[in-house]
């Protein structure tokens, strides 16, 4: 599928981005991820490099890489960056960043955690580069829907034409929305999946709304990745992973103050491990708590604002 592409790159540059996607592949496969063969043929195809034709790096993004560099050594830098397991600053705004791309170790972790299925409706909250979308789209292999929604044109105008470059069918059919992703989609709804790539305060509830009973949604939240199992119209519960987590925070109409990380409270037991806490969503209210639902150690989220 990727060679569909038409790539106009220096032999040498196309040559070292496709043996560093291998290698990242391997990488990943190493540390326990992409056990699922569908999984692993998403990331060995897709291009990452077509999808991040620049990036910034560095605590304040001074480092700028740039596909274009007419410097063979800095676009050879710039590639080695794409493919590296680390998070890249992709987009500013005021010198902060407000889209990146995920290391690619964790974007394996939470693609496989919500459990994608074929056929299914999916609905991807921050677009970033389009990558997400297009290893999503592959994994469906054209038999389900990807919708995935952006506060800022700067932001989806670019993936939609990254998309495009790729040029497959499916990433073609990818419905990429310039819009408040606190408020969802409804048109494409109801959703089986919903990814969040954005640091929540709280979960906005449309996405409950637009989602069957049954259906997952994986959100970071609290430093961590919450993955929630829809209940009803606005009922959810689930328990957190095991991994850290740090995304950029929510913009638009959800946007609010993130709750602490996990485990910041003292606790004469020490930190209890990530996956000990859960989040649960009943109306208006949302609490974390620390083992049990109703248990003494609870933590009330602020009713979210949409």
């Amino acid at each position: 599928m990727a060679g569909q592409v038409e790539d106009v790159e220096d032999p040498r540059v196309r040559a070292a981005g496709a043996a560093l996607r291998h290698r990242m592949v391997r990488r990943i496969v190493a540390g326990g991820g992409l056990a699922d063969p569908a999984w692993r043929s998403a990331f060995e195809e897709v291009p990452r490099h077509l999808f991040v034709p620049e990036y910034r790096r560095g605590a304040c993004g001074e480092g700028r890489y740039r596909a274009d560099d007419p410097d063979l050594r800095r676009r050879l830098a710039w590639v080695a960056g794409v493919y590296a397991d680390e998070p890249i600053a992709t987009h500013l705004a005021g010198g902060e960043p407000v889209s990146a791309g995920s290391q690619p170790s964790l974007m394996a972790l939470m693609c496989e955690a919500l459990d994608i299925r074929p056929g299914h409706r999916v609905l991807e909250i921050g677009t970033g580069t389009g990558y997400n979308a297009a290893l999503i789209a592959h994994r469906l292999a054209g038999s389900g829907a990807v919708t995935t929604v952006d506060l800022d044109a700067a932001i989806t105008g670019p993936a939609r034409a990254h998309l495009a470059a790729y040029g497959t069918p499916e990433a073609l059919a990818v419905e990429v929305v310039t819009g408040d992703g606190a408020f969802g989609h409804p048109p494409g709804a109801p959703y089986d999946r919903v990814m969040a790539t954005c640091e929540l305060p709280a979960v906005p509830p449309a996405w409950l709304e637009q989602c069957g009973a049954g259906a997952l949604i994986l959100a970071p939240l609290a430093s961590g990745l919450v993955l929630l199992t829809v209940l009803g119209p606005r009922r959810a519960e689930g328990r957190f992973l095991a991994t850290p987590a740090y995304f950029v925070p929510l913009r638009g109409a959800g946007a609010g103050t993130a709750p602490p990380e996990l485990g910041a409270e003292p606790s004469p037991a020490g930190r209890p491990a990530r996956t000990r806490y859960g989040l649960s969503v009943d109306g208006d209210r949302q609490w974390i708590w620390l083992d049990t639902p109703g248990g003494p150690v609870t933590r009330p989220l602020p009713p979210a604002r949409t």
